[in-house]
């Protein structure tokens, strides 16, 4: 929902960067899309999922303000490290929940959107950020990768300011409560897992 911006969170900790690119990628399509004149992003958190062991996790992340205004300005600081080279074939599997009436409803995969596997998240990256290009900014500034191999050990992302523009949003994907869940494997193994939350409010 952060449309291509959130790939600018990308390479400053390789499963924040894989799983915000996998989930909102399909926002390049504009197929079965609405475009929202004006939202607002309230009660953003996240925690790691994994395994005490998992070589993948992220330390720190702050999103502001609260609530983020669509189109608008986010200022973002993230941290984390791998133990692993993160190399492709690099898998995310992702799942994405609605509250409804109190309970939690899983979203099946509509368009490469909702609770979708992703064979290799390193292809998606190469499709938003063509081979050979620069990174965008911050990334470049700061020296940070954007496309894999995502070299074993610590990433850190300064507190940075985004631009949120318009975006058209998947008809289903409208005001409520969300959760998001991404695991990433490689080699057959678990590498990470990542949690989020979130409300949308649109127009």
């Amino acid at each position: 929902m952060m449309n291509r911006m959130a790939g600018c969170l990308k390479g400053s900790v390789a499963v924040m960067v894989v799983l915000a690119t996998v989930v909102f990628q399909a926002n390049c399509d504009s197929f079965g899309r609405k475009r929202v004149t004006s939202a607002k992003v309230l009660g953003f958190a996240w925690k790691n999922c994994g395994q005490p062991d998992a070589p993948a996790v992220l330390k720190s992340l702050t999103v502001s303000p609260d609530p983020i205004n669509i189109p608008g300005s986010l200022t973002a600081a993230a941290s984390g490290s791998t133990l692993v080279e993160l190399a492709s074939p690099l898998s995310v599997n992702v799942t994405l929940e609605k509250e409804v009436a109190g309970f939690w409803v899983q979203i099946p995969c509509l368009e490469q959107v909702g609770s979708c596997h992703y064979k290799d998240a390193c292809d998606i990256l190469n499709q938003l950020i063509p081979p050979g290009q620069d990174c965008p900014e911050p990334l470049h500034t700061y020296g940070l990768p954007c496309h894999c191999p995502f070299k074993a050990g610590s990433y850190s992302l300064p507190q940075s300011q985004f631009y949120l523009p318009y975006m058209d949003l998947p008809y289903w994907l409208s005001n409520g409560n969300y959760r998001v869940q991404g695991v990433l494997g490689g080699g057959g193994k678990e590498l990470g897992c990542l949690k989020l939350s979130l409300s949308i409010h649109s127009n």
